[in-house]
């Protein structure tokens, strides 16, 4: 393909248009085995946006769909959700598996090959009390189901309480709320499912309260299993204030596995249940574990022959196998550079969900007998030419007082295009959602839209994210606002200083912290031109007190205690510094937004008014916090290129032009 010379960046043609990206969005999550197959979870953007069920048979024939439209298998506990669905094989019967509902949140049972296939039936009664009755990382355990409940006593967000229950397989607690079991007490506010031991005897789960989040300190509490199924003296064995637990597994033996950051990074641990002495199985300043924003996440997974599948890495992780007893860490070969943390184990194959820059989320099996590793699920094909797709940079960049900032580069790239000689190109920078997380360099044809079309990104892990240790994600600690603004306006002016940017055609985009970064870059710098704003936060205060009670104390930690949220507030929040915002901007919101409610979104414009900012604010029925939805994300894409189309002066007729009011 001949390069056609002198087509100005951000105009080129490309077959990657938004309608292409809506339908790869998304990726396999929560992996488990039941029996000899694998299932997971599979987003369906198409289909409004759910999420089915899909199994792999044993004998390898092709995974396949194992509920119709409109189930939809998702978990809202905590508004983030988490482990959605347990599964167990009946002898001579089949699997019978359990399932949250998204629609109504009740719990389903399903035998999907008994005779004449019934219809998935409920578990779990409804309630019309606030958010309802919630469920999310189950255990099957002889006739009952044992997972979170979340429960809401009041209809304000904060109106609620947490405890691990039983459920009921026979359905006696469909239309009783008694039926259900509470199998611990409310005491702490947050909690992970129960990991039962492998004879049966203990249960071991994860505890946190406010202010704290997962990342800050969480508690491994253990208990006894009595013969009638109650636990009994549940105790800390691990954790605190201090040191966030990510996890907890047991071994086939009966050993207790944990994954800590006591050191400074996320290690593996072994546990003594008696007196909670742990002993670090591969000591190293890498992280093997992350943030816990649902219940359910595995970095960890025993097998039966005593080595363990762990993901490790910094700022990205792989699929590697470990020997606890001499530390020995040896990676599974192949081209993907980014593992999910989502693992299952099958007798000697561990499965996982991994990406690389040249290929998006697949669900791929390691044979640990041989080393072999192969995708067995979610196979990820080219829809267009690899040619167009972008190709990534890792680098690290110097901050204020020299400090380091990690971020992935993506130069714009066409097979067929170049842009004159003189011309530079327009760059976006991307600020991840979280802020306590982190992007790793892998296919996102949401990115190759832009970078096919001749508009660089970088994706900036800037000070307090994850993947490079406890004191990296520690920097924004009463720094939400200023560090992670300061990070990416770095990454922006050195990518202009070298000449890979046009210092006059820089943007910069987020959602959710990201949003929040975003908007707060253009009250705090004159360095964008614009920017696309996507379900943020943009006010503190306001944040705190209508938010979802996961996050409702979060800006503790990220701007500072009640005592001086008030002068952060003012000092941040791009609600409050309006009046510093020139550069046009296109805000993108869900209107059924938990986490980011609507309100925040109107009180920025409200405090534009009269101010003759360019500006576009597109709202979306129907969506909630992350936009699943084909034609959101379609409508979503077109409207970011055109803001960009219009203040960089770039000539494009094959989308519709975003309508900015002042």
């Amino acid at each position: 393909m001949a390069a056609a010379p002198g087509v100005p960046y951000g105009s080129w043609p490309s077959p990657i248009d938004a309608a292409l990206a809506a339908a790869h969005d998304g990726r396999p999550e929560y992996l488990a085995a039941v029996g000899p197959e694998v299932w997971w979870t599979e987003p369906r953007p198409e289909e409004g946006g759910r999420r089915t069920l899909v199994r792999r048979p044993a004998d390898g024939r092709a995974a396949r769909s194992v509920l119709p439209a409109p189930w939809n298998v998702r978990s809202r506990l905590t508004e983030y959700g988490g482990q959605p669905w347990a599964g167990t094989e009946q002898t001579g019967k089949g699997p019978l598996v359990v399932f949250v509902h998204h629609p109504d949140q009740r719990l389903y049972a399903y035998e999907p090959d008994a005779p004449g296939a019934p219809g998935p039936r409920p578990l779990t009664p409804l309630s019309a009390v606030g958010g309802g009755l919630r469920w999310a990382d189950p255990v099957l355990r002889g006739g009952e189901v044992w997972c979170v409940l979340e429960e809401f006593t009041g209809p304000a967000p904060t109106d609620v309480r947490r405890v691990t229950a039983a459920v009921p397989l026979d359905g006696s607690a469909a239309g009783d709320r008694s039926a259900v079991r509470e199998l611990t007490d409310d005491r702490h506010r947050f909690r992970t499912g129960p990991k039962l031991s492998p004879d049966g005897r203990r249960a071991a789960w994860l505890v946190w309260d406010h202010p704290r989040m997962p990342w800050d300190g969480t508690e491994l509490q253990l208990a006894d299993i009595t013969s009638d199924g109650t636990l009994t003296a549940p105790r800390t064995v691990l954790g605190g204030p201090r040191e966030a637990v990510a996890q907890v597994a047991w071994a086939a033996d009966g050993t207790l596995l944990a994954v800590s950051d006591r050191s400074g990074w996320w290690n593996p641990y072994r546990v003594d249940p008696d007196t909670g002495a742990a002993v670090a199985l591969c000591p190293r300043e890498e992280e093997f574990g992350g943030p816990l924003w649902k219940p359910g996440l595995s970095w960890l997974a025993p097998l039966p022959d005593r080595l363990l599948a762990v993901l490790h890495g910094k700022g990205a992780c792989v699929l590697g196998m470990l020997d606890p007893e001499s530390g020995d860490l040896v990676d599974a070969a192949g081209p993907w550079t980014a593992w999910q943390p989502t693992l299952a184990v099958c007798g000697t194959r561990v499965y996982g969900v991994a990406a690389s820059p040249r290929s998006a989320y697949e669900v791929v099996e390691l044979d640990t007998a041989t080393g072999h590793a192969r995708v067995v699920g979610a196979r990820a094909t080219d829809p267009v030419d690899p040619a167009y797709y972008p190709e990534p940079q890792t680098r690290t960049f110097s901050g204020p007082g020299g400090r380091e900032i990690h971020a992935h580069v993506y130069p714009p790239h066409h097979p067929a295009r170049r842009a004159p000689a003189a011309e530079l190109p327009p760059y976006v920078v991307w600020a991840h959602g979280g802020p306590t997380d982190h992007v790793p360099p892998v296919l996102d044809l949401h990115i190759a839209y832009f970078t096919s079309r001749g508009i660089g990104v970088v994706e900036v892990n800037y000070g307090g994210s994850t993947g490079y240790g406890r004191a990296y994600r520690e920097r924004l600690r009463e720094q939400w606002g200023v560090v992670d603004v300061e990070d990416c306006a770095a990454v922006a002016r050195a990518l202009a200083a070298e000449g890979t940017a046009d210092p006059d055609r820089l943007a910069i985009r987020g959602g959710s912290a990201g949003g929040w970064t975003a908007a707060a870059s253009l009250a705090a710098t004159g360095l964008y031109a614009c920017a696309a704003i996507i379900y943020p936060v943009l006010d503190l205060r306001g944040f705190a007190a209508e938010t979802h009670d996961l996050e409702s104390r979060y800006v503790d930690g990220l701007a500072g205690p009640p005592q001086t949220l008030a002068l952060h507030c003012r000092e941040r929040s791009p609600v409050a510094r309006a009046d510093r915002i020139t550069a046009p901007f296109v805000l993108l919101q869900g209107l059924d937004d938990p986490v980011c409610p609507p309100a925040q979104a109107e009180r920025l414009l409200a405090a534009l008014h009269g101010r003759r900012v360019p500006h576009a604010y597109v709202t979306f029925e129907g969506e909630g916090h992350g936009f699943r939805r084909a034609e959101t994300m379609v409508r979503a894409l077109e409207a970011e290129l055109s803001l960009y189309a219009q203040v960089f002066g770039i000539e494009r007729e094959d989308i519709p032009r975003l309508a900015l009011h002042s």
